[in-house]
């Protein structure tokens, strides 16, 4: 990693700080569709949030349940250039992972940002991850929903750009240290930077927020990111050390896009504090651009812009969050949330669903022009989205059994009936980036394979496996025939109206959705249940509200579910919490699939340690391969746009970023501005299906 050259100067978000622009986290890396929904969803679910987005400096949203900060983990996964800790020890305003950091010591602004943005008015968002309402303003506990955008009111150390893939920039700190031996990295604390109730921001203050981060009281993926960083010593008032358990090229940046808050949120006025795992509507304190303004009994909230937010003059915060106020309506269903926007009652609506695109998103205020219908183009890499198929079931430990229910899905007719072949076919779970593995394994890949080759299936040492096709010459019908073979090699038989086990027991199992997306995503999932029927297997789609679906997620309790993975730039420490064998039995972690494999463990480990790109390449590749041959996961679909309807006089800077989520560059980098404004920021309507 590249460190630029010192700069008292604060300006660096080195992955996302809250509202993360970049991956994922969210929705993002495509268009998901019904299942898309539920991207959103997951992506939330992971990113308590957003070092995961279940992640940029802009979607609050995104991957992760877990609130938007688990995907800012993921985004963090940034490796050092090898030479890096040979030298000595320097201060930077910046680093780079691959060469120099895109912008000098004197930038002024993201070039993907328009600076001279107007500031003003109210933007007025729906549930923007299918929660139906919330219970808490604490985003990095694990029971409960916390309110959507509430990554407003915090930062971090560091933010990234959104076009780079692995860049750090100050935000909350002025400068990085990066000890000579790469065990430690220290970070000094702009002394401009305070919290919401005025108090500056101290090293104290970032210490506390990391012991709570890894503390029982935090939900347990904090924990599991930050596990190799031992410890947090405050040098002095402004000055912060991190130290490392061994030579990581990630943990630098790990520490830097750490969420910070203020010791002093949860003391009460008699001095006592509230414990952590408690805190539910006490107003946060962080130093973010918005405060909370107004909480309507946990259905909709409003935020306002910090008067005297203190990072408005930063080359990282310029043109950025313009609207003076943001307020989310929380709706009970895609249905109402859909003509809810149709009515005017809120400005802009990501769309995931390919057929509402279509069919549902038009109307009068579309062909008056007072709504538009626009896609935009996106880079970001597309994690991967499909059924999980929980291995602590024993119904789905067999692969053959996991490769038949993979057959079943005829993706292709999905496509023409239900997408308006609007999607491509997720082959990989790290589509459209060079992490996806690809032709024969490379020496590299095999030196981590060989050692468990006795415990891999052979296949995993040849081609990556290709998704089933029912187009000609494929056929449905071929493909059922060899699910049907499969499942009778695993001792599955069609026998008394139902496909058994040897002990008489029926195939059976229930797919979990939430109500909020399962109006959308019913009709896929009815399509995918037809199709099992005819192997005599008996599915189930089990509707439960956001609550209960998040609760049992969370537990585990379920037999199939959708999920997305928010995406990563680069892979990194949020690969241990998806597919370590520890996260398999931590409740609330990644690993929803419950995979428990000493090989992938061990790939995980060289992920992590890559001391190269070539390494990490070769990590990720290996990685991929034993997913994919593992058909943990019935993959489904991605899109390279984002959808995005909005009101007429909404605007966004002509140079679009490369890595974002559609929500969190809305609600980021967007602002008001008369029509005729708007047209000219590159606000011109794009002809879509609907309107041809």
């Amino acid at each position: 990693m590249t460190l630029g050259s010192r700069r008292l100067g604060p300006h660096r978000e080195v992955l996302r700080s809250v509202i993360p622009l970049l991956s994922g986290g969210d929705a993002h890396a495509g268009a998901r569709d019904a299942a898309s929904i539920d991207a959103q969803r997951r992506n939330a679910r992971f990113a308590k949030t957003r070092c995961m987005s279940r992640a940029n400096p802009t979607d609050a949203h995104s991957a992760a349940r877990r609130s938007g900060w688990s995907a800012l983990f993921a985004a963090c996964g940034l490796l050092f250039a090898a030479l890096m800790f040979a030298q000595p020890a320097f201060a930077a305003y910046a680093i780079a992972q691959y060469g120099q950091p895109k912008y000098p010591p004197d930038f002024k602004h993201f070039d993907y940002v328009n600076p001279d943005a107007p500031k003003g008015g109210t933007l007025v968002l729906a549930n923007p991850n299918r929660q139906t309402g919330f219970d808490k303003f604490n985003p990095f506990t694990l029971r409960g929903n916390a309110a959507p955008g509430i990554d407003l009111l915090f930062e971090s150390l560091t933010t990234g750009s959104s076009d780079e893939v692995a860049s750090a920039y100050g935000l909350l700190a002025d400068d990085i240290d990066i000890a000579p031996d790469g065990l430690s990295t220290t970070f000094h604390i702009n002394p401009r930077a305070h919290f919401s109730n005025g108090d500056p921001v101290s090293a104290d203050d970032v210490k506390f927020s990391f012991d709570t981060l890894k503390s029982p009281k935090a939900a347990p993926q904090y924990a599991a990111y930050f596990a190799d960083i031992t410890r947090a010593v405050v040098v002095d008032p402004g000055t912060i050390r991190f130290e490392f358990r061994q030579r990581n090229r990630e943990l630098p940046l790990l520490a830097g896009s750490m969420p910070v808050f203020s010791r002093k949120w949860g003391v009460k006025p008699d001095g006592s504090r509230t414990a952590f795992d408690q805190l539910a509507f006490e107003t946060p304190i962080g130093s973010g651009p918005y405060l909370i303004e107004h909480n309507d009994n946990g259905r909709n909230i409003t935020y306002k812009r910090d008067p005297n937010y203190w990072g408005s003059n930063l080359p990282v915060r310029a043109g950025m969050f313009n609207f003076e106020r943001i307020q989310y309506k929380l709706y009970g269903d895609s249905t109402a949330r859909l003509e809810a926007f149709k009515a005017g009652e809120y400005d802009a609506l990501v769309e995931y669903v390919a057929r509402s695109w279509v069919r549902r998103d038009v109307g009068k205020r579309f062909d008056s022009g007072e709504l538009i219908k626009r896609e935009f183009p996106q880079h970001n890499g597309t994690g991967m989205q499909g059924f999980i198929l929980n291995q602590r079931r024993p119904l789905f430990q067999d692969v053959r059994v996991r490769k038949a229910l993979d057959l079943a899905l005829d993706f292709q007719w999905l496509n023409r009936q239900l997408f308006y072949n609007q999607y491509k076919r997720i082959d990989s779970f790290f589509v459209n980036t060079d992490w996806q593995a690809k032709g024969l394994p490379s020496p590299g890949e095999l030196k981590l394979l060989e050692p468990y080759r006795a415990q891999l299936d052979p296949s995993v040492f040849g081609l990556p496996p290709t998704q089933p096709d029912t187009d000609p010459p494929g056929s449905l019908r071929a493909n059922l025939l060899k699910a049907r073979e499969l499942l009778a090699q695993a001792g599955w038989t069609y026998r008394d109206g139902a496909l058994r086990n040897a002990k008489g027991e029926p195939f059976e199992f229930e797919i979990l959705d939430d109500s909020g997306s399962a109006q959308s995503f019913e009709p896929i999932i009815a399509a995918y249940i037809r199709n099992l029927q005819k192997l005599g297997i008996v599915a189930r789609l089990r509707v439960s509200d956001f609550a209960v679906y998040q609760k049992r997620l969370d537990a585990f309790d379920f037999d199939v579910t959708t999920l997305r993975y928010p995406d990563v730039q680069v892979p990194g420490a949020d690969m241990v919490d998806r597919f370590g064998s520890k996260a398999a039995d931590e409740p609330g972690s990644g690993n929803l699939i419950g995979l428990k494999s000493p090989a992938v463990d061990a790939i995980l480990r060289a992920l992590v340690g890559a001391q190269t790109l070539e390494q990490l390449t070769d990590a990720t590749h290996a990685l991929d391969r034993v997913l994919l041959h593992g058909y943990y996961v019935v993959p489904q679909w991605y899109s390279a746009t984002h959808r995005i309807a909005y009101k007429r006089g909404l605007a966004w800077p002509k140079t679009l970023p490369l890595y974002y989520s559609a929500e969190g560059w809305i609600v980021s980098m967007w602002w008001f501005a008369p029509p005729q404004a708007a047209q000219q920021a590159g606000d011109a309507p794009t002809p879509t299906h609907a309107n041809r």
